[in-house]
């Protein structure tokens, strides 16, 4: 069961409801020629991949063996033809115990032809998930999206028809096809506000770690650079470096964010490797992977003894086992207490004053409390801007809200206000009215020009 418990609670999910409520009327502009035109393109590209794959050694393959007519967009098929006819060895399963064939289970594998398939997968989600449900649900070339607060079992928020909050970030390509759809009213600019690293800093306020603080409170230190060093066996860290920037990113996102959220070795070592680092998942060779300031990284790997996947499975390993046991040994000792005392009670309390109680699996248990109270955070500061803007009657208006971040449709004479006015709620106004927030809390903003997409979006730097 999940219930606000304290009138706080209640209070800033009363108020959130009815500023999203006011950011949902306001809507965002949708480019529906643009929308309908990129479609018909993106169906021929399609069209001609899904050519390119059965023609395919791989395909032909596949539909030899299969004795049926191959649906190359059927998981099940899929699954049979890599795990039990190619005999491709397991690394990652589904729920059900199948051996998996999502996005990252494939690219696992260095299969090129794969990257055909997976490339289809991608332009199909654009064109049917996140292009068609701008075309479907916009009203008038304005899309009214729905933002909820009584969904999510995290206390977070959610957003649907369409889903506002799923448009793609991290693939680049997928990102700039769907965000060019999207516009300012005429003469406006786009503002996105994003809390950084907002889900590490509320994870101190919880378990008070003592590396960690330092960490965040001291801008001098790198924890992603230091374990990029660790990882990947480097003496020396320049994350101006091209391949080092790609190493660290690698690091952030497929080490310590899962090692964080429960994840373990033996993923987190594929996914850097195989995914981020383009290394094959048998023995290595020479020339293979990512390149590095000398050679590649298969060079670099065996040149540190490192010949294999599972040698670096190994080390990776041996890694984790330090990052808990010696460098965040604070928080691993947290989160033994919290578990333990959510299995006593039945029940753990956010620090914004919501309850969690009921069955929950382990990493349900240390993850919940620092979803939530992040989210919160960010409906906090959101409330208290659409209230600034209200009533100092700007012309400016908040438009949408994306995890940690805020999206503003800004007047160009109200830029500087508006983005000095964020940076004081967000980073000055909030710690001072929750004092559990024992970090200092940061903010980046992007804006695009005047009558430009969200696509264009670039760094802005206020006074």
């Amino acid at each position: 069961m999940y219930n606000p418990k304290t009138e706080e609670a209640y209070r800033l999910f009363h108020d959130g409801i009815l500023a999203l409520a006011r950011a949902e009327r306001q809507g965002i502009r949708v480019d529906a020629d643009y929308v309908q035109r990129k479609m018909r393109i993106l169906q021929r590209k399609i069209d001609k991949l899904e050519t390119e794959f059965k023609q395919s050694k791989l395909f032909k393959h596949w539909q030899h063996s299969m004795g049926t007519v191959v649906n190359i967009h059927s998981p099940t098929q899929l699954e049979v033809f890599l795990y039990k006819i190619k005999k491709i060895k397991i690394e990652k399963t589904t729920t059900s115990g199948k051996g998996a064939t999502d996005d990252e289970a494939l690219r696992q594998m260095g299969i090129p032809e794969l990257d055909l398939l997976l490339q289809i997968r991608k332009l199909k989600r654009v064109r049917d998930t996140y292009l068609a449900g701008f075309d479907r649900e916009q009203v008038n070339g304005v899309l009214h999206t729905f933002f909820n607060l009584h969904l999510a079992v995290t206390y977070r928020s959610s957003s649907d028809h369409p889903n506002f909050q799923n448009i793609p970030r991290r693939d680049e390509e997928a990102m700039q096809m769907c965000r060019k759809a999207l516009l300012p009213r005429a003469g406006h600019q786009f503002v996105e506000i994003d809390y950084s690293g907002l889900e590490v800093r509320i994870a101190a306020c919880y378990h008070k770690d003592s590396k960690m603080l330092q960490y965040i409170n001291d801008p001098t230190t790198d924890m992603h650079s230091d374990m990029a060093k660790q990882l990947f066996l480097l003496k020396k860290f320049d994350k101006t470096l091209p391949s080092h920037s790609v190493l660290r990113y690698a690091t952030k996102n497929a080490f310590v964010f899962p090692e964080f959220y429960g994840d373990y070795y033996k993923s987190c070592a594929v996914g850097l490797a195989c995914t981020w680092g383009k290394l094959s998942q048998g023995d290595w060779g020479p020339g293979e992977g990512i390149e590095m300031p000398e050679g590649t990284l298969s060079d670099h790997f065996i040149s540190k003894g490192i010949n294999s996947l599972d040698d670096y499975i190994e080390h990776v390993k041996k890694i984790e086992r330090n990052f808990w046991d010696v460098r965040f040994k604070e928080y691993a000792d947290w989160k033994e207490v919290w578990y333990n005392t959510y299995r006593k009670y039945g029940y753990f309390d956010l620090l914004t004053g919501f309850r969690c109680s009921g069955v929950m699996v382990r990493n349900d248990v240390l993850n919940y409390p620092v979803q939530g109270a992040a989210f919160h955070c960010l409906l906090w500061s959101f409330i208290k801007l659409d209230e600034h803007i209200r009533n100092e009657k700007l012309d400016t208006k908040i438009i949408g809200q994306i995890h940690d971040s805020i999206l503003l449709d800004v007047s160009p004479d109200e830029l500087e206000y508006v983005c000095e006015l964020a940076h004081k709620i967000t980073c000055f106004e909030l710690p001072e009215v929750w004092k559990w927030i024992i970090v200092p809390m940061d903010i980046d903003m992007e804006i695009c020009d005047v009558d430009s997409p969200w696509s264009e979006k670039k760094k802005y730097s206020f006074k």
